[in-house]
């Protein structure tokens, strides 16, 4: 199912990469140490204990600190994905993965010292406080309608807010706070870096939900009067909306390429048990209601690795590829979750078991079209910009 590698370098760690998950990490997949709100702390530390034994650690970010293209971060991150557990291993997982590309970006050398190093070395992990509650009319999808603000105090910034669905929070050593600033109508906002723990974040609960791959879970967090010095602004101030653009797109489609790979190895897994299991006197993949499952599996994945790396191709360009990444989540993810959801089906009970990993990747993948923007937020983006165009070619 993974398309040809781009280049030598990314064929030597991608073959790494997918005997490390496939030999080592998948027989964690049974720990006990899997909770609810993801591998705890001695899990997580232990998978990344075995990856930098075997020079795996943060495979994707080369030594001098520089990035592989997005093509070949496409072929390192789908193998990765082979099982939940593999991006935590390998510190290719969301938030890490997308806030330190963020930092590569756009920190200064000091912050990049301060927090970007220990990132990228897997010895800490990472939040990315932006979602609020809706309830209080904050942002989700629509980051305008932040309600976090940060004013300027004396020599400081004193940021009050609340967050909701805060990825990693819980265990981790590097905050990034989006904050609105910025006087007037329009609605302007600022990033902030935190180190954490932190006593004016405090994280009010774990939120129980669907998926449970990610290490610290999903919090809700409170921020009451956090203090910090001006050297903890990411970039400039007023411009937190343009860096949120920078990580978005390649944090998006690293979200399809980790996923990628969970959805392929749930289609193995399924494609074994309907060639092995019988049923009224043929095997189950004979008969044609589960083989064409399969087939439209099949279908469903080529077309899927095949968008990513088209994605890929436009960011390598130097391309924001807003549009492309947009069309890219919302075709894999609803891609990936049919897979999933062929794959329970062909399976029957042990489909609906946790004895198998299917059951979890299913529910990853629908968790999938939820993150990083709904499906149906993708889709009206697009359909505004077909607007924009043909008015904007009635006019010519």
């Amino acid at each position: 199912m993974f398309t040809p590698y781009p280049s030598e370098r990314s064929r030597d760690l991608g073959e790494r990469v997918e005997a490390f998950v496939r030999e080592i990490v998948i027989p964690y997949e049974k720990d006990e140490r899997r909770t609810s709100h993801g591998p705890d702390h001695s899990l997580t530390t232990e998978l990344r204990g075995k990856a930098r034994a075997a020079g795996l650690m943060t495979p994707h970010i080369l030594p001098d600190g520089s990035h592989m293209t997005q093509l070949e971060t496409a072929a390192i991150l789908k193998r990765s994905g082979l099982s939940p557990l593999g991006p935590v291993a390998l510190n290719t997982m969301a938030p890490d993965e997308g806030n330190m590309y963020l930092l590569g970006k756009v920190a200064n050398a000091g912050q990049k010292r301060r927090f970007l190093e220990k990132l990228v070395s897997g010895e800490a992990r990472s939040a990315f406080f932006m979602t609020e509650p809706a309830a209080e009319g904050g942002a989700g999808s629509d980051p305008s309608m932040l309600q976090t603000t940060a004013h300027r105090e004396g020599g400081e910034w004193v940021i009050n807010g609340r967050k909701a669905f805060i990825t990693g929070a819980q265990g981790a050593e590097v905050g990034i706070v989006m904050a609105r600033t910025g006087t007037g109508d329009t609605v302007q906002a600022t990033m902030f870096l935190v180190d954490l723990p932190h006593p004016a974040i405090r994280i009010e609960c774990l939120i129980d939900t669907i998926d449970n791959s990610m290490p610290g879970g999903h919090a809700s967090v409170t921020i009451d009067n956090l203090r910090v010095p001006d050297d903890s602004v990411l970039g400039e101030v007023d411009q937190g909306f343009r860096y949120a653009q920078v990580r978005l797109s390649p944090a998006r489609l690293s979200h399809c390429m980790r996923w990628f790979g969970s959805a392929v190895r749930a289609h193995e897994i399924a494609c074994r048990y309907a060639v092995t299991r019988q049923a009224f006197g043929k095997a189950l993949i004979d008969h044609e209601g589960v083989g064409f499952m399969l087939a439209d599996n099949q279908i469903d994945l080529q077309q899927a690795a095949l968008m990513i790396d088209w994605c890929a191709r436009e960011l390598d360009t130097g391309s924001m590829a807003t549009t492309e990444s947009s069309m890219t989540k919302a075709s894999v993810a609803d891609a990936l979750f049919r897979v999933a959801d062929r794959c329970v089906q062909t399976m029957g009970g042990m489909g609906l078991s946790r004895d198998s990993i299917v059951e979890q990747v299913f529910r990853e993948t629908r968790a999938f079209r939820i993150y990083d923007g709904p499906t149906e937020v993708h889709k009206w983006s697009l359909a505004k910009k077909i607007k924009r165009a043909v008015q904007a070619a009635a006019q010519h």
